[in-house]
């Protein structure tokens, strides 16, 4: 049994996470780390991490980045491996990251879905075939009408899976409508979708002569990102030092 402390655990994410892992007979959470103890999740709470002294295998962090210094610091001190879920770290939050991924193992993925991690696989098989057949290569992500960055950091993974494939010669091209001018062969096209309540859609084109190929995802709940994290935190409990993707969980 995999013994877990849930970091952000009476967040929405944190909260998704619990139930999935009350009906998963491999995890369990032994703690939880927030701001305030205001639920009865079953396990422990602390407001203080460094006040948590159980034993686990695993933390899983779906907090604030503001939380992320400490959690790290706890992490690297207790060498307990971590699945870091939380989104919008600094670029010195992220160099940190990987300073500690030489002390203890670090999962860290720009979307967490299982799904989502399966198609960048299979975009790099697709974009050998198609890209060198004349095939152009366009984006479109959608999300609700509360996310404040664009393109969404999946549409960066999706594009940066192709390009990786293609040998980095594609460019990513953001908004046509300061140029009037003809795409360019060696660019990908990446537009974002604000609206609604949209969990969270992809849409990876594949143009050619007369023939389209389009990849979707389509997220219907934020449980595909918990389940994934779940998966995650049970693939990285003994795992060594290192920085880990969603990769190696499906590849492993």
């Amino acid at each position: 049994m995999v013994r877990a402390i849930m970091h952000g655990c009476n967040g929405h994410m944190g909260q998704v996470i619990t139930q999935l892992i009350q009906e998963d007979d491999g995890i369990e959470i032994v703690a939880g780390i927030d701001l305030v103890d205001n639920r009865d999740n079953g396990y422990p709470v602390y407001t203080d991490i460094w006040a948590c002294r159980e034993e686990a295998d695993v933390i899983i962090d779906f907090a604030s980045a503001k939380a992320t210094d400490e959690l790290l610091k706890y992490g690297v001190e207790r060498q307990i491996p971590m699945v870091l879920c939380t989104t919008g770290l600094s670029p010195e939050q992220l160099e940190a990251v990987e300073e500690a991924s030489q002390k203890v193992a670090i999962l860290k993925s720009a979307n967490m879905s299982l799904g989502v991690n399966m198609l960048l696989k299979i975009l790099q098989e697709a974009a050998k075939i198609l890209a060198p057949a004349g095939f152009d290569i366009e984006i479109v992500e959608k999300h609700h009408n509360q996310k404040v960055d664009a393109p969404s950091g999946t549409a960066l993974a999706l594009a940066d899976a192709v390009n990786e494939a293609l040998d980095g010669v594609y460019t990513y091209k953001y908004d046509r409508t300061q140029e009037r001018k003809k795409r360019d062969r060696h660019e990908i096209g990446i537009s974002a979708v604000r609206g609604g309540t949209i969990v969270g859609d992809h849409d990876v084109i594949f143009a050619g002569t007369d023939e389209v190929v389009t990849f979707s995802h389509r997220a219907y709940s934020k449980a595909v990102f918990g389940k994934g994290a779940v998966q995650a935190a049970k693939f990285l409990a003994g795992k060594p030092a290192g920085h880990y993707q969603m990769s190696d969980v499906i590849g492993g």
